[in-house]
């Protein structure tokens, strides 16, 4: 900012930016969804989510020249045990989804440094006449209704720590685990991890490095969970990263192919995420990248795992903390009704808090019950995630 004031949604220009942004998500993730059949391809998804958002970027604010826009997390398709963060480049093995998969889809846009992402979890398959059922339904509700907990929770005046507790109860109602040490993050302009942060099943160390913090207003979250019916630690193994972004840091590097990888960086991506795939010549960039790394001038995104045979869902929104409410700018409509599982949120706690809808523009609504539910004509649209009834025992295994 030439001004060196932070911009912010007390602006209008910038919630308009905000939504501008998620609208383009979400259009992005609903696309994709549908593309989410068996022997579809991964690396072609990717593409195709990089590309729809380049698209559809480029179609606004053209009159404004210096406006930077597009992708802010390169999209990435995350299966079964797989925690995050698969996105593979050109030359790195392929993978085509099966009936059953457990499929993660994260993605990002921004309007001039102003990002919204999202991620949502689907089963490959899973339809109302025939709903997943197990420990893939489990890990999916747990995921669902664990993020609709945090969304709840998070307003003005709340600490971080009543989310962190709230998304470890909920996930535990379906013998389930969050993913350890995972974080939330502010979102600020041309910055995707802001210093607030919410935390997720911290280990002991974690507990003690992790800041308490409490939300205000006119700020804005990527409110992230993973969910995992496995230990819940996501680890590396063989997956070569291929997503990355420019730290605050500097070096001097010795590298010809670094140095002018890095300046590519700079003019293209500035300091959003970026996927090596998005260069021309990737072999160059794979070279170029090392030597970045290595001294943090660039960070890595890892792709991590659980164990095998375990699954991990996921569930991102954008979130606007506006004077009258919460608004939230991505997400889609979830299909319950596309999953069976024997658990459900029985604790009159949380029961309670998951009644009320999210409350945006600071109309509060009370919600019908689940029992109920079927007596409501259902509506979809991108906010109606946030306006679920309570998962009762009744819902949860009808």
């Amino acid at each position: 900012m030439a001004d060196g004031s932070e911009k912010t949604i007390a602006e209008e220009i910038v919630v308009t930016k905000y939504k501008t942004a998620g609208e383009i998500v979400n259009r992005t993730l609903k696309a994709l969804l549908e593309l989410c059949v068996v022997d579809a391809s991964i690396k072609e998804l990717c593409d195709k989510g990089d590309k729809l958002i380049t698209e559809e970027t480029n179609k606004v604010y053209k009159k404004e020249k210096e406006l930077k826009k597009g992708i802010a997390f390169p999209t990435c398709f995350s299966v079964n045990n797989c925690v995050c963060h698969f996105s593979p480049i050109k030359s790195e093995p392929d993978y085509n989804l099966k009936e059953g998969d457990v499929v993660k889809i994260d993605l990002g846009a921004h309007i001039d440094g102003f990002i919204a992402v999202v991620a949502f979890t689907t089963i490959v398959g899973a339809t109302a006449e025939n709903p997943a059922t197990g420990r893939k339904a489990d890990a999916v509700l747990a995921a669902y209704w664990a993020s609709e907990t945090a969304l709840r929770l998070l307003k003005v005046g709340n600490g971080n720590y009543k989310i962190t507790e709230g998304v470890q109860k909920t996930a535990d109602a379906f013998k389930c685990k969050p993913i350890e040490g995972m974080l939330s993050h502010q979102l600020k302009q041309f910055k995707i991890d802001g210093e607030k942060t919410i935390i997720q099943n911290p280990n002991d160390a974690q507990k003690k490095e992790h800041e308490k913090c409490d939300f205000d207003v006119h700020e804005v979250y990527a409110m992230d969970v993973l969910v995992s019916t496995g230990e819940g630690v996501g680890k590396e193994q063989d997956t070569k990263v291929s997503i990355f972004k420019k730290t605050e840091e500097n070096y001097q590097l010795k590298l010809k192919a670094s140095r002018a990888f890095l300046s590519e960086v700079k003019s293209k991506f500035g300091t959003m995420p970026f996927n090596l795939r998005h260069f021309e010549e990737e072999t160059k960039a794979r070279m170029g990248v090392v030597e970045c790394v290595s001294h943090k001038v660039i960070e890595p995104f890892q792709v991590l795992y659980e164990r095998p045979n375990e699954f991990v869902a996921q569930f991102k929104h954008t979130v606007l903390l506006l004077p009258n409410g919460v608004s939230l700018v991505t997400g889609l409509d979830f299909p319950e009704d596309h999953y069976k599982s024997e658990h459900s949120v029985t604790d009159a706690e949380l029961k309670e808090l998951l009644s009320h809808a999210v409350n945006k523009g600071g109309k509060k609504k009370k919600k019908k019950a689940a029992a109920d539910k079927a007596q409501e004509s259902v509506t979809t649209a991108p906010e109606a995630s946030a306006d679920a009834p309570c998962p009762t025992d009744a819902a949860a295994t009808a």
